[in-house]
């Protein structure tokens, strides 16, 4: 946990330096969550895992002027970054906090949704967090949760996964607990939040594209940023084959840039849940 949480607060100034692009390559998911959630004006919102900003940084100027969120994260340059973009927005409806997913701050029935999009995966013991954030949510309210589909379905992460496994031998790369696809199969985190207590669990498949106007080489350069896990792997290689490594890669990844743009078919799953009245 503790190599984790480093892990993270190294990869949150990437995360801010790419974040302009981010919010654009998951805006359909955030669009779907909000749906999926039933956020609209005037709900109270809490944003579990937040990340960078987003999607509180939506999510306010839906529910506005009456509704609120709630952002947290437990990495403390995150909740910086959020707090940087929020001001950038004039948004004055956002309120942040750090906190794990499974230690929330608040009290009891504080809140009408609570959203966390690609948080999940990365949650230490997942039952206690999702437990807690239902604690926090209102009788009736909504627990709604974005997760990757499988890996194979997502070449924007599968093209570069794909080339350091073959590269870089499991046994040459430091160890991480970290794993983005940990719920790509359907129906294992619907069960976990069934097994923390919420009700009416559904879980909808969203095919949607990755697509953001940036070039081949902008996109290497926020895949080997933004994921920790590839930097250290990248790090632990030696130059010749980082370099072989970034030109397999761009060599895959060269189809999904049609008038040199990034456009990847992408898969994930949206499990909603209620928590009973």
């Amino acid at each position: 946990m503790d190599e984790e949480l480093r892990e993270w607060r190294e990869t949150a100034p990437y995360w801010g330096k790419h974040a302009s692009t981010i919010r654009a390559m998951f805006a359909p998911v955030t669009a779907a969550l909000i749906e999926e959630a039933g956020v609209t004006k005037g709900r109270k919102v809490l944003d579990v895992a937040g990340g960078a900003g987003e999607p509180s940084l939506t999510i306010a100027q839906v529910v506005a002027p009456s509704g609120s969120v709630t952002f947290t994260d437990a990495i403390a340059n995150m909740v910086s970054t959020a707090k940087a973009a929020a001001r950038q927005k004039d948004l004055t409806n956002i309120e942040f906090q750090q906190c794990p997913a499974d230690c929330l701050p608040f009290p009891d029935n504080s809140f009408d949704v609570v959203v966390s999009r690609l948080g999940a995966m990365f949650f230490p013991d997942p039952l206690a967090a999702l437990r807690e954030i239902l604690r926090v949510t209102k009788p009736g309210g909504a627990v709604s949760l974005v997760v990757w589909s499988h890996s194979e379905a997502n070449p924007f992460s599968f093209c570069v996964t794909e080339v350091v496994s073959r590269l870089i031998p499991a046994g040459d790369a430091p160890p991480t607990a970290c794993d983005a696809f940990r719920f790509a199969e359907r129906g294992k985190l619907a069960g976990i939040l069934r097994e923390a207590g919420a009700t009416q669990v559904r879980e909808r498949l969203l095919d949607f594209d990755i697509a953001a106007p940036i070039s081949p080489e902008q996109f290497w350069d926020l895949r080997s940023e933004t994921s920790g896990t590839l930097r250290e792997k990248l790090k632990s290689a030696p130059e010749e084959k980082q370099d072989r490594i970034k030109a397999e890669v761009l060599h895959n990844a060269a189809r999904y840039f049609p008038d040199n743009q990034m456009k990847f078919p992408a898969q994930m799953l949206i499990i909603t849940g209620q928590k009973p009245g």
